[in-house]
């Protein structure tokens, strides 16, 4: 799934499953990391037209489509970082108690066509349900993962589980690239939202 938002995203791209209160359960971010800390230092988030859109609709938009007021200018500060086209994406079903899950997708060299917004409200979708084919983690990769959400070191997981150093970490590594996350703890609490560890 990563490498399909990744091909029709080139620039970057945002999702965040069943948004609750206002946490994700699961969230992958591929966007910029000087869009991200631009935007989070801030506070855009409060602001942004395309997230109003996410909360008022459900579907697909590209964000040059998006009526909505944009007094803080967003969509020019994205376009500033070469967020140059984006295309959101809304999903949410009647039994989901108001849990959403969106996406915000970017290319740096065309808009987004219709085959590809169609492709990525069904990618955005089946993550939602849950339903999407992704790998699933070894019992060494749990393992190594539980032991380090609980505060061990590698060194001391290395020696409790009588392997190096090196293959703890490719375990971790393993776990964090399935779980599709940019730490360890980000990689944790995939883990444990889905109940494996």
């Amino acid at each position: 799934m990563r490498d399909q938002l990744e091909k029709f995203s080139p620039a970057g791209f945002y999702v965040a499953l069943r948004v609750g209160f206002s946490f994700p359960e699961e969230e992958v971010n591929q966007l910029p990391e000087n869009w991200v800390e631009f935007y989070t230092t801030r506070g855009l988030v409060v602001h942004d037209p395309v997230m109003k859109w996410v909360y008022g609709n459900l579907g697909v938009s590209r964000m040059s489509e998006i009526t909505l007021p944009d007094p803080h200018q967003i969509r020019a500060k994205a376009i500033a970082f070469g967020l140059n086209y984006g295309a959101v994406i809304s999903v949410m079903t009647p039994s989901d108690r108001g849990r959403r899950s969106y996406g915000l997708f970017f290319r740096d060299d065309r808009d987004f066509v219709d085959p590809d917004l169609n492709a990525l409200h069904g990618i955005v979708k089946q993550l939602h349900s849950g339903t999407a084919d992704e790998p699933g983690l070894t019992a060494a990769e749990i393992e190594a993962l539980k032991m380090q959400a609980s505060g061990l070191r590698l060194k001391q997981i290395a020696g409790q589980l009588s392997i190096s150093e090196s293959a703890v970490k490719a375990r971790l590594n393993n776990a964090k690239r399935k779980l599709g996350a940019k730490t360890l703890t980000q990689a944790s609490s995939i883990a444990s939202s889905r109940r494996l560890i």
